[in-house]
């Protein structure tokens, strides 16, 4: 199968060839001119609006020291983050999804993390960066009095490329050292100015009059599962489980609970409705805690009998493992038969369970029994250590390499305050999870909470949130791949995922058109501060290396020293130099050294 890659290759190949040919037989205008699949549009119009929206001086020029200051503090934190980034992809080049070579590309579609469904958004957030970006420097360029040849857009085939201001070179050559450091700041300014304001009024009034829908919000359902055969899939919203409205996933899992049918019906928010044979499949195991049953295959194991007993729920397990030291599981991938109990992983070394003589070489050990009650997953050991004191004694009942033991134990006080045990289980019964449904909740709720939703007019925005807010907005298209325990990436309310929230609160009378002003808000703000970040590198032709150039020859002019020309060239040269090397390890190592 050709990848979406390939088609885009293939078609910037194309389009080189047919506008190549329009050149050459003098069919574009004298404004348009191609170098390749790069178009690049020039216009002297404009430069009466520049030459007016420049006149208060004074103003523009302290915008522009503004802007020297933020660019300097940012571009030594890009050559830092650069340089190890490259460092890093130089030692382990084991190369993460973010570092594909396409991932590169601010194209929807081809990027991996940005979704085809935000195409609008992106487009526009992207055009406005870089206008306001090339009108920042056209700007301080008449401010300083600095002539502009033309203005124009550049474009990558059709996708806006970038903006520019072509100034004229012998006045900027003339310009001193300050002015034109505020002309190449300018730009990096005003994508971090509209990045702030996006994000004020995305945190601020319209993340408020955004509510997440009542019922259960379907990020996908697991392959094999019940609700995945059933037809339930990603942006569908439950509300109704046999009968009994549901709110929230808590509520479908208590509905659930309570009954044994095999066969519930499932309603949607759209009024459809599915049938759902429930079937019971492990949905995540410990493979050495359950030896004999086959995890690989492409389907989950279904798990068929507990002890000679049918089971196909998750109730029905429970209560067929609860009052059973040892079990027998029996799957369409093999039989187990194995202790129940808390799958422990790691005992801590000098905890109350390892000074009892319990292993701390990271041997397996399965907790079944405190002080007489019975512990059949990891859920009932941290009830049961709830209803004990640090200081208590109690007899713990363990399995070790297929042995039952016996350890007399003296609680000690966990961070918490309550009674600690010293050992690291993992979820489950024996380290097996199972699931009758399949459904994997999308967090739409924590997503709507972390840029500042559920609140009122001014939503979550505040001075001491508002730094773990643009945080989490630049890492949230691929959160997946750097929070452990996140499976789902939050790319705007875009993508289906718009289903799961409503218009709410101060501005809820523009109903639907607060999820589209909130993704506008979200892409224009995200995009901007990328475009910022980069540009910010000191290497050329970005911004960064003409500020870096700029500087360095502003303080080498102030030392007793002779070349100073030379030596400013030499330091620029080998910044920008290691730069590319770092820039190109980063993005190419992983492919180029694994």
């Amino acid at each position: 199968m050709v990848s979406t890659l390939t088609w885009v290759l293939a078609g910037l190949v194309g389009y080189s060839i047919l506008v190549m040919a329009l050149r050459t037989r003098g069919l574009l205008p004298e404004s348009v001119k191609v170098s390749g699949p790069i178009t690049t549009i020039h216009t002297k119009r404009g430069r009466e609006f520049l030459d007016w929206a420049a006149q208060p001086k004074r103003f523009w020029r302290a915008w522009g020291n503004l802007g020297i200051g933020i660019a300097l503090v940012v571009m030594a934190g890009a050559f830092v983050a650069v340089l190890f980034a490259g460092y890093q992809s130089a030692i382990q080049p084991a190369a993460q999804p973010v570092q594909n070579p396409q991932n590169i590309l601010v194209i929807p579609g081809v990027n991996d993390f940005l979704p085809l469904s935000a195409t609008p958004e992106i487009v526009f957030g992207l055009a406005l960066g870089l206008v306001i970006h090339e009108g920042g420097h056209g700007l301080l360029c008449r401010v300083e009095d600095i002539k502009i040849d033309s203005m124009g857009l550049a474009l990558l085939t059709v996708v806006p490329l970038g903006a520019f201001v072509e100034p004229d070179e012998e006045d900027r050559a003339q310009a001193d050292r300050g002015a034109q450091t505020r002309m190449f700041a300018a730009g990096v300014t005003n994508n971090f100015a509209i990045s702030i304001v996006a994000f004020i009024l995305l945190f601020g009034p319209v993340a408020g009059s955004i509510a997440v829908v009542d019922g259960v919000t379907v990020g996908d359902a697991a392959p094999g599962s019940s609700a995945a055969e059933a037809g339930l899939e990603h942006g569908d919203v439950v509300t109704e489980v046999a009968g009994t409205p549901v709110a929230n996933a808590s509520e479908m899992e208590r509905v659930l609970g309570e009954t044994d049918d095999r066969n519930v019906t499932i309603r949607l928010a759209s009024g459809e409705q599915k049938t759902v044979e429930r079937r019971l499949v492990i949905t995540r195991a410990v493979p050495s805690a359950v030896p004999g049953i086959d995890l690989d295959g492409e389907r989950p194991p279904q798990v068929l009998a507990v002890n000679g007993s049918e089971v196909h729920t998750e109730r029905g397990f429970h209560r067929a493992v609860a009052n059973r030291s040892i079990a027998e599981i029996e799957t369409d991938s093999g039989s187990s038969t194995v202790p129940v109990g808390a799958y422990v992983a790691q005992v801590t070394a000098g905890g109350p369970l390892g000074g009892a003589g319990a292993p701390t070489d990271g041997t397996p050990v399965v907790v079944t029994q405190i002080g007489g009650e019975r512990v059949p997953n990891a859920t009932a050991l941290s009830t049961v250590l709830d209803g004990h004191e640090p200081g208590d004694t109690a007899t713990v009942v363990a399995h070790v390499d297929g042995e039952r033991r016996s350890y007399d134990v003296t609680f000690t006080e966990g961070d918490d305050g309550g009674a600690r045990l010293g050992v690291f289980p993992r979820a489950g019964t024996t380290g097996l999870t199972v699931d009758d449904l399949g459904i994997h909740e999308y967090p739409a709720s924590g997503f709507l909470q972390a840029i500042g939703g559920g609140g009122d007019f001014l939503g979550g925005l505040s001075a001491d949130r508002v730094y773990m807010q643009i945080q989490f907005m630049l890492v949230s298209p691929f959160l997946s791949l750097i929070q452990p325990g996140a499976v789902f990436n939050f790319a705007g309310f875009t993508g289906g995922v718009e289903n799961f929230y409503r218009a709410a609160g101060p501005l809820g009378f523009l109903g639907g058109g607060v999820i589209a002003l909130a993704n506008v808000l979200f892409w224009t703000a995200w995009i901007n501060f990328q475009i910022a970040l980069f540009n910010c590198i000191p290497t050329f032709p970005l911004d960064g290396g003409h500020i870096l150039r700029t500087s360095t020859e502003a303080i080498v002019s102030r030392l007793p020293i002779e070349g100073k020309r030379s030596v400013a060239t030499a330091i620029t040269g080998t910044i920008t130099i290691t730069m590319i090397a770092a820039l190109i390890l980063m993005i190419f190592g992983p492919q180029l050294l694994s």
